[in-house]
């Protein structure tokens, strides 16, 4: 909803402007969908890695208690 309301103000003042934002913003979107992808991807691989690494602590850690 803010969003909209920024829009509106930004078409009120300049609507060249809010026009053009309205046509780029799905192109820009597209071009970053895959740096957004992989960004996912190297999240997912981090996790498993601490995950794997801190395994043995976890284990005696259950062992221990």
């Amino acid at each position: 909803m803010t969003n909209f309301i920024l829009w509106l103000i930004l078409f009120l003042l300049c609507w060249p402007l809010a026009l053009l934002a309205l046509v780029l913003y799905p192109i820009v979107w597209l071009l970053m969908l895959p740096f957004r992808i992989i960004g996912l991807t190297m999240k997912g691989l981090f996790g498993f890695l601490t995950a794997l690494i801190l395994l043995p602590a976890r284990i005696l850690r259950a062992s221990k208690g």
